[in-house]
């Protein structure tokens, strides 16, 4: 088949890989131009770089809504379009141009994490599994008909950066493994229970605060969701802003109030969580590694060389 990818940084290259090793021809690539947004500038291969290494013509738009790009595919005369982390809705006079519509990637199990950052929450949200769907374009954003659907589970020390390794490595077998289907007329698509969706919105640096009123077990896995290379966890102590790099949940209960630097556990240092810590029958969360703005690591023992005082959202 005749194929245009829209995709960008990491998903959109593997995609496109993945495009270029199977039997389709890629007629168009259209990606977005470099970003400074934090979330952007992490696994960030260029798909324009590998479509020109392919000599393949490329196009850098923020959104797709000019004459030039509505030109361009209609001459490429497309069976269908494939994307995977295009970050602009596609107007319908777009994803209803191909013969066979157009095929979207996205990594979360839809209905469940539409939208951005899917693994990021999911880790939050403590899920048991994630993976990565294969549906077909409509007008509601990640709410097409699915062709694939394939999981991988959560394991309980799992951070988003070992899901983000174990999730990519599901997209170029899923994309060519659809495209076959549809092609081959085989497909047989499953509508998305909308009873079941969630939406999530693009994450800024706000996200990343703790907030010391959730249960230790919630931030526990706070923590585990935006390690490095994401934007991590913080707090700020003495005014002084310090990111959270590793973190436990206590063995031991404590009672106080919400934030309270309390004391050494294990190889780490309590701090009192949840709302309701005034009971005492919490757990805490132990930081065990924490970063400086300058960029210093510490170990929490070291870096809290006394207890008392409180962390805190500013």
């Amino acid at each position: 088949m005749r194929v245009a990818m829209f995709g960008y940084q990491t998903w959109g290259h593997r995609t496109l890989q993945a495009l270029l090793e199977s039997e389709h021809e890629v007629a168009l690539v259209v990606t977005h131009p470099k970003s400074e947004h934090a979330y952007e500038k992490i696994w960030s291969d260029s798909v324009a770089d590998l479509a020109e290494e392919n000599g393949v013509p490329v196009l850098l738009r923020n959104r797709p809504d000019d004459e030039e790009l509505m030109r361009r595919l209609k001459e490429a005369d497309l069976d269908i379009i494939v994307a995977n982390n295009w970050r602009t809705w596609l107007p319908p006079e777009i994803y209803t141009m191909p013969r066979r519509g157009t095929l979207n990637v996205h990594d979360s199990l839809l209905p469940a994490y539409a939208g951005f950052s899917p693994l990021i929450w999911a880790v939050i949200n403590g899920e048991p599994e994630v993976g990565v769907t294969a549906h077909m374009m409509d007008e509601t954003l990640d709410a097409g008909d699915i062709v694939l659907q394939r999981a991988i589970p959560v394991g309980p020390t799992d951070t988003t950066t070992d899901l983000f390794h174990r999730t990519v490595d599901l997209i170029g077998p899923i994309t060519v493994d659809a495209l076959a289907l549809l092609a081959s007329g085989e497909a047989e698509l499953t509508k998305q229970d909308r009873s079941k969706a969630s939406f999530f919105h693009k994450r800024s640096i706000e996200d990343s605060k703790i907030d010391w009123t959730w249960p230790a077990e919630d931030l526990e896995r706070f923590v585990r969701a935006q390690p490095d290379p994401y934007p991590n966890a913080f707090t700020f102590h003495k005014g002084e802003k310090i990111r959270v790099i590793k973190a436990s949940v206590s063995k031991a209960c404590y009672g106080g109030t919400p934030g309270r630097i309390f004391i050494r556990e294990g190889d780490g240092v309590v701090i009192v969580a949840g709302a309701d810590a005034r009971n005492g029958r919490n757990r805490g969360l132990v930081i065990e590694r924490v970063r400086t703005e300058d960029g210093t690591e510490y170990a929490a023992t070291d870096y809290f060389k006394t207890m008392g005082g409180y962390l805190r959202s500013s």
